[in-house]
This record gives C-alpha cells, structure tokens and sequence, in this order.
C-alpha cells in the first residue's frame, strides 16, 4: 500500500486569482480591448511631428495617421492620456467632431470610408507629458541634466503605453508598417530617434528638426525620442543578412567607457543569430542609446542605462557568477528585438512572450559563450526570484499583465522544454522558427504554444496550461523501497505528464510520471537518486 504525501493543491486560475485584488473600468476595456472603433481600421503609417520645450517640460506637435479601411464605418478610436491635450483632428481639410471617454478619444468622420481605401487623418496635441517616477516601470517622460548642466532627456511607456505623450491606435495587436519622427530641439542637442537619421535641419535660429524613418511594423511603445548633447560612433556587423549598421549615441563625458562597453554588441548578435536567426530589422539598422534610466527595447533604438558595468547595476541576479559576465541591459534589452519587437503580444495579458523569451534569452547567450553547464546555472540560478503569486497570463481585454514571474519563471518554463525536447539542434530549430514563421507579427500566447506543440509533436496544452494558467509546481512525489523506485506527480492540472531525466545508481534515466503511482525496478538496490535540475519541478519522497 502506497503512502499519500500531504499536498496542498491550489486550483486557481488567472481569473480567480486577479478578481480578488483588481476591479476593471470602463477604461480598462476602453484601453485594453479591441473595441469595434478599433476594429474597422488598419494601421499604414504614422507620421509623428513633435516640438520637445526642455525648459517647460512640454511638447506639442502632431500625427498623420494613414490607415487602410477594412469595413465601413465612421467613428476611429484614437488614445491620448491626459494632461496632455488632442487640441483637433482633421480629414481632407475638415476639422472633425471628437467625443471623449477619459483617455480614449471618439474622432467622427465626415467623409466615406471605403473598404480597402487608404485614408489619412491629422490629429494635434500638445501638452506635459505625465513625468515618470521610476522608469521604465512607472512610464513617461524623465527630464534631467548631464553634468554640465545640458538637458538628458528621454520617455519610456511599455507599461501606461505610448499615449501618455502622443495620440495613436494604444492597443498592441496592431501595429503600423512603417513611421517616420520628426523631433524638433534646441541648438545644441540632438534627438535620437528609431530607425534611420534621414536628415537633420536647422528650423530656425534656435532650434534643429532630426528626421527619422523606421521602415520595418513598429509597435506603439517602442517609439521613442532621446535628446541630449550626444556623441556619436558607428560600426557595422557582418550578419547572416549582411551587412548591419551599428550606431551608438552617448553622453559625450562617457564616450571612452561606452567604446569599451559596448565592444560586446557583437557578441550579442552573433549568439543571438544563432539560436533565434537574423536580426529582425536589418533595414532599419542597430542603435544603443544612452538614456537617464536603466533601459528599455524601444525598436531600433534600444535605450541604456546601466552605468557602463557588468551584471544588473553591478549585480549578478542568477547569483550564479555568469552573470557577472555580461551587460545585463545589453543583452536583456537587445534581445527583445527578436521577443517583442519582432514578435510581439497582441494583448499584454500575453506579455510573458516578450519577457519569457527574452530573459530565457540571456540564458542563451551565456550557453553559446560560456557553454551548456553554464548557462544551466545561471538559468537555475534565478529560481530563487520566482514567487508564484499568481498566473504568469493575465487577463484579456483590460490590459492586465500577469505576474511578474514571467520573467525568471518564463525563463525556467523555456529550459524544461529544452530538456523535455532533449534534442538541442530540434530547439533551436523551434526559436529560429518562431522569428521567421512570426516575422513581424502580433501573436497570442495560444498561437506560440501551439506552434511548439506541432514542431515537437508533442501535446504541450497542459504543460503550458500549468505553468502559464496557475501557480503550481508540479511535484514528483517518489518512495524508494529494496530496489523499487515508485512515482508520481502531483499539484497538476488534468493531463499533465512531462518526461523528467532521473539519475539512479550512477545510471541517467528517463521517466514518465503521470497522476497514478508508478513503480521501475532496478537490478541492485537503489543507493543514490537525483532528479536532473532543469525540469522545473519540486520533489518529495514520502515514507510509510
């Protein structure tokens, strides 16, 4: 007779959990869904003209916006958060009517809207942007000065989202094709922007417009303006789609540390191309820029804070020593070129694809410079951050984020697969897969489940069901008798039955725990047993 090992079993859900502790609005469905005003509508172009004011602390400026009409309607949903202001919106020369609900602003047109035609509207805004407090995290605009006193300037939004400074489409399932920014400063400064530098142009005695054209769909929170007096270095990467422009932009007081520093963006993109295929945005070119917080993915122009050091501020976060190796905001953020600018969340309720792949992405890039056994340890390493205080998928609709284990967990969740697969060419065949099958596209969590099942012929649904959909951990309860090993797994959803790699008497062995206890018989008695690592899983062994 088996003993039963005492478990407590949480049978939560995202929707159970979060419901305890968060009351959605009207605005977070306004903000968070795919609203019919949305819906008609297909982003082309935005042609984003701002005036940055240092001294005020304000913008003003405006924004073409060209979309391509897929039913026809006549009323467009455009996001701007207040204070800042949507002073009007015009088609066709028309100044248009505009109803507003909070920061969601109701634009009625005038004009027919054929399907498949492509319209243009102009919208006008100015205003303070909404200062941040703690970026990125807590999102807007950070206005400070270098040490001789010249305004450092950027904005960073991923969270409270790109109209908090801007009106646009704020919803992450559509992204415009192309964007052209024109950043308007003082003398003296320059804005750095995504993409190419077109031109720079002296608009009046005092003031310099910088040009930029991004050629490549961009989500919303990836655009950005930097402005500070910089200094600027260039190099070029020869990758797997040629020849890559690499441009730097730094205070000029850090210019020798940053040439130092940032020697390792090649081996970013060498390790990076190998395990998840070609920079995405080739046309558009490679920036690092320094900016007056930590960083962030802005597309194109991946933002930099770090302080010119190794680690986390310094720190090694997997406390594993290969994290000492490396620029965290170097390789975290870049990698997010390939999860989330590449391919990205069409509702950050699915977030954990860009943050999930990314940080698993470090991991990556520490096991094709430093090897297999060390980037083991590092991604084991960062188990200890993991809290399991809710699901890692959050709630559709409402623009609700779910936990923020999906990063470190997100990780672990990816290298048990690895495992799982036991196959590393087959895995990395699946990464490159991704970034070309998904090139460029808005995609759910399902879709991405769903394309690694098929690639493994393996049916994943419920080992994503219970790392994404709850806070369990699967535990391998196991009794150890003469030479009996006998197993199973508990704190499971229905169905759930990964392969785990057990090493019994010096010999590695593979499993396949289900609910039901199930015995394997050895030849002498079992003196020593270990579970390998990498499969995220608990283990107990229950006695009589």
């Amino acid at each position: 007779m088996k003993s039963i090992c005492a478990a407590v079993i949480f049978l939560c859900t995202a929707q159970t959990l979060i419901a305890q502790d968060k009351q959605f609005t009207h605005q977070d469905t306004l903000r968070g869904s795919i609203t019919p005003e949305r819906a008609w509508w297909d982003l082309v172009h935005y042609e984003l003209d701002v005036q940055v004011f240092p001294e005020e602390q304000s913008l003003q400026g405006s924004n073409i916006v060209t979309y391509k009409v897929l039913k026809p309607k006549q009323k467009l949903q455009i996001d701007l958060q207040a204070p800042m202001q949507l002073l009007s919106a015009t088609q066709h020369g028309k100044k248009l009517q505009i109803t507003s609900a909070g920061s969601a602003h109701f634009i009625s047109l005038q004009a027919k809207q054929p399907i498949g035609s492509l319209q243009k509207i102009k919208l006008t805004f100015k205003g303070k942007p909404r200062i941040a407090q703690n970026p990125p995290w807590d999102g807007g605009w950070t206005w400070q000065n270098d040490s001789l006193g010249k305004p450092f300037i950027a904005n960073a939004n991923q969270g409270i989202g790109a109209s908090v400074w801007w009106p646009n489409k704020d919803h992450p399932y559509d992204e415009v094709d192309s964007l052209d920014v024109k950043a308007t400063v003082p003398k003296g400064l320059m804005a750095v922007s995504n993409g190419r530098l077109v031109d720079s142009t002296g608009t009046s005695a005092h003031e310099m417009t910088y040009h930029w054209t991004v050629k490549n769909p961009i989500n919303n929170y990836g655009v950005n303006i930097n402005i500070a007096d910089y200094a600027h270095f260039d190099d070029y990467y020869s990758g797997e789609k040629g020849k890559l422009d690499l441009n730097f932009y730094v205070l000029k007081e850090n210019l020798a540390k940053a040439e130092k520093q940032f020697e390792q963006v090649p081996d970013m993109l060498e390790a990076f191309e190998y395990w998840l295929g070609p920079y995405p945005f080739y046309e558009d070119g490679y920036k690092l820029v320094e900016v007056p917080y930590l960083g962030m993915e802005h597309q194109s122009s991946v933002t930099y804070g770090n302080k010119y050091g190794n680690g986390y501020l310094g720190r090694d976060l997997s406390g594993s020593g290969w994290g000492d190796k490396f620029d965290y905001i170097i390789i975290h953020e870049s990698a997010h070129e390939w999860f989330a600018n590449n391919i990205t969340n069409k509702d950050v309720a699915d977030m954990w694809i860009q943050e999930g792949f990314t940080t698993y992405a470090e991991n990556l890039f520490v096991d094709y410079h430093f090897g297999k056994k060390a980037s083991s340890e590092y991604v084991l390493g960062m188990r200890k951050l993991i809290r399991n205080d809710r699901p890692i998928i959050g709630i559709y609709g409402v623009d609700y984020e779910g936990s923020g284990d999906m990063y470190f967990k997100g990780a672990n969740i990816l290298n048990s697969l690895r495992y799982i697969i036991n196959n590393d060419e087959k895995w990395r065949e699946i990464l490159r897969g991704l970034g070309h099958t998904f090139y460029h596209q808005t995609v759910s969590s399902a879709t991405i489940e769903n394309y690694i099942s098929k690639q493994t012929g393996m049916d994943l649904k419920p080992f994503f069901d219970q790392y994404l959909r709850t806070i369990m951990v699967p535990k391998l309860e196991y009794q150890i008798e003469n030479n009996t090993l006998s197993y199973r797994y508990t704190q499971i959803v229905n169905g759930f039955s990964a392969p785990v790699d057990i090493k019994v008497n010096d010999k590695i062995q593979r499993i396949f725990p289900t609910e039901e206890w199930t015995e394997l018989s050895f030849e002498k008695g079992i003196t020593d047993f270990n579970v390998n690592p990498n499969f995220y899983i608990e283990t107990q062994q229950c006695t009589d």
